[in-house]
């Protein structure tokens, strides 16, 4: 089974037909896993349609053009909360390049500031007079916190003090992050401050289980609500594998790219990646290339490492271009063990690609060992490694790939939209009964 530059508009259906046949028996473990997404979606579907629509500010010191999870998974929540009929003020730090894929119904822009190591990423200024008015006007049911840096802050503040109901997001575990910028000593002073941030609110609204039991181990004891994530599988598709990219990586017939994805930064533990590589080649042979998308702080160390011409270094991409790049590959590989979800893993299975990741967040809830990669013990590079080294023939990748193209053809943003609109319900409804 081959996926081709080719692929009729009948692929998808065949596909998942096949998939499901073929590795979803009734029985099975990732049928199951089916039939709870959909009893999810029905049951959020079959929620009372009467109620009003709500007035929701949402506060965030990170929106696109930025790429990075955490922005593009808001603004696609944001887009569907719109969609459903709820009002959207948008609070976030200026920036030079505007969004033209989200218009909210109001919005209120803050002087941003770069983050020191991530010239690509800014915090907002925590501007009180000019958010607390712009609450006042707008009269939010709920205000939902997207990220807790000075502009979160100052909006939880903001919002107590207007007895507005509050909920937030955990998206990025900055407690560890410190631990790869010599800033250990860190550690415990922030975990103390998110924990004491999240206990603030009325919800938390977290990616996964697995980031459920990371909040409860160090003490955040408000409410917890999964809100999933999903995948455009139009936009994230085999279809869009492009041979005119990938004989620009210098690659012939017979080759296996290796694909990674996302920051480029210590934390997204790129290096392991990058040696795991040239293990593979002094196993298997030259015939294979490695390619990473992205960039950051860690771009030129990494480039040190290895001045192969093997290895490409791609820079950031977007749209066109990174879909076309996810779909060229032929096997996504990832060795962070600091993401609270990790949308990149569904992108790529999206794309028709295996995955070989540790088994947790979103390949363990998403890959199927064997089947649609590889899932390694958390933190056993020397299993990640050897899963790299073992890689099999293309013809077998291709056929993973599809297999695990048709396995998240239902992981559509519906699910975690909803998933959010009801946590939103849940805080402002309790936040305004008598008490």
């Amino acid at each position: 089974m081959k996926i081709t530059t080719q692929m009729d508009g009948d692929m998808n259906t065949s596909a998942t037909s096949q998939f499901k046949q073929e590795q979803f028996p009734d029985h099975s473990e990732s049928y199951l896993k089916y039939q709870q997404y959909q009893a999810q979606l029905d049951a959020l579907s079959n929620e009372d349609s009467a109620r009003p629509r709500l007035k929701i500010a949402i506060v965030t010191e990170t929106w696109p053009p930025e790429i990075n999870g955490v922005a593009l998974s808001m603004m696609q929540l944001c887009q569907g909360l719109q969609r459903r009929g709820h009002e959207i003020l948008l609070v976030r730090p200026i920036q030079k390049t505007a969004c033209n894929e989200f218009h909210p119904n109001k919005e209120c822009l803050v002087v941003a500031q770069a983050i020191p190591k991530y010239p690509g990423m800014q915090f907002g200024w925590p501007q009180y007079l000019k958010v607390s008015k712009a609450f006042e006007k707008f009269s939010p049911d709920v205000v939902h916190i997207v990220t807790e840096g000075p502009l979160g802050l100052m909006a939880l503040q903001a919002a107590k003090s207007k007895k507005i109901a509050v909920s937030s997001g955990f998206h990025s575990p900055f407690q560890d992050f410190s631990r790869f910028f010599d800033l250990a000593f860190l550690v415990k002073p922030i975990q103390r401050y998110l924990t004491w941030f999240h206990n603030s609110t009325n919800l938390t609204c977290v990616p996964s289980p697995y980031t459920e039991q990371v909040l409860r181990s160090i003490g955040v004891t408000c409410p917890l609500k999964v809100v999933g994530r999903g995948v455009d599988t139009e936009k994230f598709s085999p279809k869009h594998r492009s041979q005119q990219l990938r004989q620009q990586w210098g690659v012939d017939a017979n080759t296996r790219v290796m694909l990674y994805v996302g920051r480029v930064s210590p934390e997204k533990e790129v290096d392991v990646l990058i040696q795991a590589f040239h293990a593979l080649q002094a196993q298997q042979g030259q015939n294979f290339k490695f390619v990473i998308v992205g960039d950051g702080p860690d771009r030129a160390r990494l480039s040190s490492l290895s001045n192969s011409k093997d290895v490409i270094f791609m820079g950031s991409l977007s749209g066109k271009e990174l879909t076309a790049a996810y779909a060229s590959a032929d096997v996504f590989t990832y060795a962070s063990q600091s993401d609270t979800f990790g949308n990149v893993i569904l992108e790529a299975i999206a794309s028709g690609l295996p995955v070989v990741a540790y088994n947790y967040v979103a390949a363990q809830q998403h890959v199927q060992h064997g089947v649609t990669g590889w899932l390694s013990p958390l933190g056993d590079v020397t299993d990640l490694t050897q899963s790299i080294c073992t890689l099999p023939a293309l013809p077998q990748l291709r056929k993973m790939g599809l297999l695990a193209s048709a396995s998240v053809q239902q992981n559509s943003w519906q699910l975690p939209i909803q998933q959010l609109e009801q946590a939103l319900y849940q805080v402002a409804e309790a936040f305004s009964m008598p008490s």
